[in-house]
């Protein structure tokens, strides 16, 4: 049997965020900020927040939480779920759930006091039968104006509006779309999409209506309606292509677990896809692809690389370090030849991104976008919010 030891009770331990693998920093300030920003830019419209995804990966109570008490009172999530929680800290808000109802969900819908975005013409037929049989409870109507995702077609939702036969006790309380190419102002396909929107929106006169989320901000009063709906541009990730960022609200962080010497002519990570071309340190930190650190990050190794386009950098000490070799699912490698060595130890921490190292740029370094970096962040994260007063 192994002797359990007595740890002196007065004895002083260290934080676990100061200790942790990985660890996260998510900057509420920054958050409400940016989504204060996205007002106003938003002009005359009202300003919902979007917080599917457990608020872009950040957190949906701490998130939802900041937003709310910033004065955000229309808010998005993606499933029922999400909507139930969020109640809890946004009483008096009204949530929109974005993939609708299905059978099974009426209860929280009616109990949450929860919208469903009807995307179907399946869904509408459901919905007029639940609130035939329970009451009427507030709906949206998900317009597809050229995505080919979700939501009704533009002309059956125009039929349906002028249809004298509907229930009169179906009133929806708000009528959206979605831009597929918002990130590219110069696509004619958002004129496209703006004018098939327009036609939907006379013929639900008097309805509320929503058709921009962070990108279509960007566009101009044209696209703004009556409601906005931003989403990683409040999150401090790139709305539009080529366009800063706002305030970064994420840093991202992997300890430093072992730093080594190793020789010219030597070879790092999996597949030996690197050899140093001179003495070299590398610094092993505690994060890897299981942690959202995409394999696609790697300095080498990966097919992203095969065409010239360079890997992932840290940030330590006041300098940009490289990702070498493979990211593998629990550590990655940076080489810190250039950081004096008085500068940086075991128990250090690297930046992966955050105000140092851009969100997207991180992204871009790993063939995708900020979005999925944010919402790919694993449990392992040690998290620490910054609220707007502290």
């Amino acid at each position: 049997m192994t002797e359990q030891t007595d740890f002196d009770s007065d004895e002083t331990y260290l934080d676990d965020f100061d200790i942790a693998p990985v660890r996260l920093t998510v900057d509420l300030g920054a958050l409400v900020d940016n989504w204060k920003e996205m007002a106003r830019r938003s002009g005359r419209a009202s300003t919902a927040a979007v917080v599917k995804a457990d608020a872009y990966g950040l957190g949906l109570e701490d998130c939802g939480t900041a937003l709310y008490e910033a004065g955000a009172r229309d808010f998005f999530v993606a499933a029922v779920q999400e909507g139930v929680t969020l109640r809890t800290y946004a009483p008096d808000a009204r949530i929109y759930v974005l993939s609708g109802i299905w059978p099974g969900q009426e209860r929280m819908f009616y109990e949450n006091d929860l919208v469903p975005v009807i995307i179907s013409e399946e869904q509408l037929a459901f919905w007029m039968s639940v609130t035939a049989e329970h009451g009427d409870h507030p709906c949206a109507l998900h317009i597809d104006t050229g995505f080919n995702r979700l939501g009704l077609p533009a002309e059956e939702a125009i039929a349906f509006a002028e249809d004298v036969s509907r229930p009169a006790s179906f009133s929806p309380v708000l009528v959206m779309s979605h831009l597929h190419s918002g990130d590219s102002p110069a696509s004619p396909l958002n004129r496209s999409q703006l004018e098939s929107f327009q036609r939907v929106a006379a013929a639900f006169e008097g309805v509320p209506t929503s058709l921009s989320a962070s990108a279509g901000i960007f566009l101009g009063p044209e696209y703004h309606f009556d409601l906005t709906r931003p989403g990683i541009a409040a999150y401090g990730g790139e709305a539009v292509n080529g366009m800063q960022a706002l305030k970064p609200v994420a840093k991202a962080e992997a300890r430093i677990i072992q730093i080594r010497d190793a020789p010219s002519g030597s070879t790092v990570s999996y597949g030996a896809t690197h050899q140093l071309s001179r003495n070299s340190r590398l610094a092993v930190v505690s994060a890897g692809y299981a942690d959202g650190y995409l394999r696609s990050l790697s300095g080498s190794g990966v097919p992203l690389r095969a065409g010239g386009a360079p890997g992932a950098f840290g940030f330590i000490a006041n300098r940009r370090v490289p990702v070498i070799g493979r990211v593998t699912m629990d550590l990655t490698i940076f080489d810190v030849t250039d950081v004096p060595e008085n500068e940086i130890r075991t128990g250090d921490y690297i930046e992966l991104f955050g105000p140092n190292i851009a969100l997207d740029d991180t992204a871009r370094a790993g063939g995708t976008i900020g979005y999925e970096l944010l919402t790919a962040l694993g449990l392992r994260y040690e998290r620490r919010y910054i609220y707007p007063d502290d």
